[in-house]
């Protein structure tokens, strides 16, 4: 029997620190509904191995390490892998990434495969395959790990199962899945809120006119100090108004109040407001104001 070749369009070789004696390309993860659908269906023309097939084949791989017979055993073996990769497709991943782990693990086993073993690749498979996917899922389903000791994670491959409706378990519920599943009660209460958590956005928006509290990371970590460009900005306006009331200071009245009037006050005076006030030429009232503006000026460069 010769393996049917693999479409290598929607395919990519396998890392090599994931499997240095890969013999078998994985199909690419984002792969495209129509590619996998195209692998799928490949991966189902490909023979089935009888029993005397599969062991002669194990036999030369474990005495030769002939990888053609290695990608035979692998080739009709990947319709177990999508098997298993279906009943594990609830959590949300995508199905390609599911089936690149699990081919994986397949090839895995197929290089530990003894032949002697009496049992058929499939079962001594299963176990390579379902390992690689429950990694997968472990690291992906939340960016914050749900289960990390191995108690948590038997409790979350099995959690799901054990439910008999919707909404969060009884005191009776408890007990019995921590019975089953020879775990603490509190591990399953535990485990059961990490599951019904829902991860935030790190930079959620906040909906205009939205009075709800927010929890995004990124909220909780900005400072409420003012920033620091407006700090400065701050202490160098407060010093300039002090140098200016300094320099006025030093002005006579009238002097002072030209300039104030003219340039600081709301409403700003007119030339010929200020010229009625102090009995003066509108033009003298401009040429005070030249000379004082200069000195102003003088005075101010001497901070600078």
């Amino acid at each position: 029997m010769n393996a049917l070749p693999i479409p290598m369009d929607m395919l990519v070789d396998m890392p090599a620190d994931r499997a240095s004696d890969a013999t078998l390309p994985i199909l690419a993860a984002g792969a495209p509904a129509q590619s996998i659908e195209a692998y799928i269906r490949f991966a189902h023309t490909v023979p089935m191995l009888t029993e005397t097939e599969e062991h002669d084949l194990a036999v030369q791989l474990r005495d030769t390490g002939d990888r053609d017979a290695a990608q035979k055993l692998i080739l009709s073996h990947l319709r177990f892998v999508i098997k298993i990769a279906r009943s594990l497709s609830g959590y949300g991943l995508a199905m390609a990434d599911l089936i690149q782990e699990g081919n994986i693990g397949l090839m895995k086993a197929v290089k530990r495969f003894d032949p002697n073993l009496g049992v058929r690749l499939v079962t001594f498979a299963v176990h390579w395959i379902k390992s690689e996917m429950h990694d997968f899922i472990i690291k992906n389903w939340r960016i914050v790990k749900v289960a990390t000791t191995k108690a948590q994670r038997k409790l979350f491959f099995n959690l799901r199962s054990s439910k008999t409706r919707l909404g969060w378990f009884s005191h009776e519920e408890i007990q019995e899945v921590a019975h089953e599943l020879r775990v603490k009660p509190e591990e399953v209460l535990e485990m059961e809120a990490r599951m019904n958590a829902h991860d935030a956005a790190f930079d959620a928006p906040i909906e205009e006119g939205d009075d709800a509290p927010h929890f995004a990371p990124e909220h909780t970590l900005i400072s409420q100090l003012p920033e620091p460009e407006a700090v400065i900005e701050a202490r160098e306006e407060a010093q300039r108004d002090h140098q200016l009331q300094a320099a006025l200071g030093k002005l006579t009245p009238r002097d002072s109040d030209i300039i104030q009037s003219r340039w600081l006050r709301e409403p700003k005076a007119t030339l010929h407001d200020m010229a009625a006030k102090y009995q003066i030429s509108a033009e003298r009232v401009r040429q005070i104001e030249t000379q004082v503006l200069k000195r102003l000026r003088g005075e101010m460069a001497q901070y600078a």
